[in-house]
């Protein structure tokens, strides 16, 4: 016969083995609402697109005031592998040549998050690669990235009536899993767009316990464009959208606009279909860029929560001398 402490186990197992495959199936990408400012969490082709090297610290809090709702918390850099690029300076001069005989067509990027929803913990790893396309008056970008994914289970949130239980002490429920991603982007003075796949290649998440139990993460599709219009002196109006799927037909549309003043303040208001309706603030100060988002919820959760609340900081460096004339894209 099983002892209570392997029954437990036994229990333990079987809930989470319910709960993957609904984690799976929601919020398995992390959720954005200013993607307009840092694409190159969605899409690798845009890493270094822009020709700065670029440094993004994003926090988010979904449904603040409910006990364990989704967290996010990210950090990227992306860079132009120019012949005067931080990075080209401090390189071999053999190895700046090559660099320069590719026209300054490379970047890099990097990308790490972590995503706590409810009971599973999800932190990625992504290194990218993106190779861009000049052309007379825009640029044709493509982008792969490889990340890894490592699932652990949030024990604190978990709660089984005794103090530091040796069953959540002593059982482990971590597991790594690797994937890729690609990307393809376009860009020019005024407009963009773009299209890009998470794990294409649908890694196996495994749950070990009495039984091993495998999921395959599912891949995602975005489709992203926006169009930078000047309405008047010193004012701009961007309206852009963001069209996610995923491989089990669910349908997420984020449609929306901003207003500029003098490309140093913006303001704007996002719906996303069937979900929330997003406000967005934001101000460049020098080479940072400060910008916060608020999510109000259309469903009934709004009752229990105050909101979901979003901040983006970001450094970019490097000369204007560095990009295309033609790109203006803050």
């Amino acid at each position: 016969m099983k002892s209570d402490k392997q029954k437990k186990i036994y229990w333990l197992i079987f809930g989470l083995a319910l709960l993957i495959p609904s984690y799976l199936h929601s919020q398995q990408i992390p959720l954005y609402s200013q993607y307009t400012f840092n694409g190159f969490l969605i899409n690798p082709a845009i890493a270094g697109s822009e020709g700065y090297t670029a440094l993004n610290l994003t926090a988010r809090e979904q449904w603040l005031g409910i006990p364990n709702s989704p967290k996010t918390h990210a950090v990227s850099i992306q860079t132009r592998m120019l012949r005067d690029s931080y990075v080209g300076r401090s390189l071999k001069i053999k190895k700046r040549m090559q660099i320069a005989s590719r026209s300054g067509r490379v970047g890099l990027g990097g990308y790490v998050y972590n995503d706590m929803s409810g009971l599973i913990i999800r932190t990625g790893f992504q290194l990218t690669y993106g190779y861009h396309i000049r052309m007379k008056e825009s640029q044709l970008s493509l982008g792969v990235s490889v990340n890894a994914y490592e699932f652990r289970i949030n024990r604190q949130a978990i709660v089984t009536g005794e103090e530091d239980d040796p069953l959540i002490l002593e059982t482990k429920f971590n597991t790594f899993v690797p994937d890729a991603n690609f990307g393809v982007y376009y860009v020019n003075r005024y407009f963009y767009a773009g299209a890009s796949v998470s794990d294409m290649m649908q890694a196996a998440l495994k749950l070990s316990g009495p039984a091993t139990t495998q999921y395959k993460l599912m891949r995602h599709y975005f489709l992203m464009a926006g169009y930078k219009a000047p309405v008047a002196d010193n004012f701009t109006i961007e309206p852009s959208f963001l069209l996610k799927a995923s491989q089990n037909g669910a349908v997420q549309l984020d449609i929306g606009s901003k207003v500029y003043y003098k490309e140093d303040y913006w303001a704007g208001m996002a719906y996303r279909t069937g979900n929330a309706l997003i406000f967005m603030l934001g101000m460049k100060v020098d080479k940072y860029y400060f910008g916060y988002a608020f999510d109000y919820s259309l469903s009934h959760i709004m009752s229990r929560t105050f909101g979901t609340h979003e901040f983006m900081v970001a450094a970019k460096f490097g000369d204007n001398a560095r990009r295309y004339r033609w790109l203006n894209r803050f």
